[in-house]
């Protein structure tokens, strides 16, 4: 079955790009959210570089009373227990994303050219497709999130991935998602033996210029392999 591509805000940093990444925004907002990030990047520090930002599909969201926004699953839970968790429409999203990598594939860009990013549910989406890739991706970027479904990672995780380099951060006042919350995750990937980068901020549920440029510095030595 031919999963419909998402539409995408793209931006190329040089004509011919030679890596990607796919950058997946958090609950409630769309594939612009994060476009002004790549403003911020020092781009000589890069390869000619793809940011593909999807917009997630529209879909009702149980914890806000049922209104319908973009979303990469539905939230049924303000905790955080496994009550929480939408395991098919984050089985959906993580199809949907895949077929994003196939589109960059035949453009001309392979698996190892290729960063997965994410931003809260983004992020979420993120690490849960990129760990059960089944070849190797340049890197995974999950950003004030959590491992979702994290009861299947180990026996679903993709040999190809398991030294795969992840960059996880959170804001040390986050609201949202709660810091600890984050980092038991992280620690849950680090114990898996992933060769994770965990930062922590002192911000709430967003992004900071420190945080942009531990990124750049990231992206500088993923993409550049």
């Amino acid at each position: 079955m031919t999963v419909p591509l998402l539409p995408a805000v793209e931006i190329t940093t040089a004509s011919h790009p030679t890596h990607a990444v796919i950058w997946l925004h958090g609950l409630g907002a769309d594939g612009h959210d994060f476009e002004p990030v790549v403003n911020e990047f020092d781009i000589d520090r890069l390869p000619p570089t793809r940011f593909v930002f999807p917009h997630a599909p529209e879909r009702a969201v149980t914890i806000n009373a049922g209104y319908i926004m973009r979303a990469w699953y539905d939230i049924v839970s303000m905790d955080f227990s496994e009550r929480r968790e939408d395991p098919a429409g984050v089985l959906e999203s993580a199809a949907q994303v895949e077929a994003l990598i196939a589109h960059e594939n035949a453009r001309g860009i392979p698996d190892e050219r290729i960063v997965l990013a994410g931003f809260s549910q983004g992020g979420a989406i993120a690490l849960h497709t990129g760990l059960r890739h089944p070849r190797r991706l340049a890197g995974v970027l999950a950003l004030s999130t959590y491992v979702p479904l994290a009861d299947t990672l180990a026996a679903e995780a993709a040999e190809a991935n398991r030294d795969v380099p992840i960059f996880m951060a959170h804001g040390q006042h986050d609201p949202v998602i709660p810091y600890a919350f984050g980092k038991r995750s992280g620690d849950l990937l680090t114990a898996e033996g992933y060769p994770l980068q965990w930062h922590g901020y002192g911000m709430e549920h967003s992004l900071c210029l420190e945080e942009v440029r531990d990124i750049e510095n990231w992206f500088a030595v993923v993409l550049r392999g």
